[in-house]
């Protein structure tokens, strides 16, 4: 009697992983609404990538080469293979280039530091300044729906006192948020806040201490 040695190819890797990929549920389309809006997020950001000059894209993608594990080993073996040669023994005849205390490799570091903090604060400036603009356009856009928002409420209280069928009443809520919020009157309101705040914290303080 002869056994079958052949293996089912239903029983592969290959043709498991594809039955799985099969059962898998196809996942729907983004709504229109939310692809316009990515759509326009990767236009602001094209624009703004625009207008950088070459040479600073040059500068923040040598920067980007220092915020890897590779360019730390980098460091670690350079200062290894510096040190090495002029900590020996002189009787190796190995010449020391840089002897204790290592005068040339501690200017070496100092001015490779140097380096590295401009590139990064040029970079980090940049960040910050496309930080800026994207908190300025939430802000914009924040005040804008608060001013429908309340542009919505008046027009449904006006709604509501216009239809004979619904019985008018009184909303003290409604006809306040009827208006759109002052920002600079939060803004005062959480400075004072705050100010007093700090002021309670530091009387406990001395009280404690006293």
């Amino acid at each position: 009697m002869q056994t079958n040695d052949k293996s089912n190819p239903k029983d592969s890797p290959q043709v498991s992983c594809e039955t799985h990929r099969q059962n898998i549920l196809p996942t729907a389309p983004l709504p229109e609404s939310i692809s316009q809006n990515i759509e326009t997020i990767i236009a602001l950001h094209r624009r703004y990538e625009k207008d950088v000059p070459q040479h600073q894209r040059t500068v923040e993608t040598v920067t980007a080469f220092f915020a890897r594990p590779v360019f730390l080993y980098s460091i670690l073996l350079g200062i290894i293979l510096w040190v090495t040669p002029n900590v020996l023994p002189r009787r190796l005849g190995i010449p020391r280039f840089d002897p204790v205390p290592f005068p040339w490799l501690q200017f070496s570091l100092t001015t490779g530091s140097l380096l590295v903090t401009t590139g990064v604060l040029i970079k980090q400036e940049r960040q910050e300044k496309l930080a800026e603009q994207r908190a300025q356009l939430s802000l914009q856009l924040n005040l804008l729906c608060e001013q429908k928002i309340a542009k919505l409420i008046g027009l449904v209280e006006e709604l509501r006192q216009d239809i004979p069928n619904v019985k008018n009443r009184s909303d003290p809520e409604a006809e306040t948020m009827k208006y759109p919020t002052d920002p600079h009157a939060i803004v005062d309101v959480l400075e004072e806040t705050l100010a007093s705040e700090l002021a309670n914290l530091s009387q406990q303080k001395t009280l404690t201490q006293e």
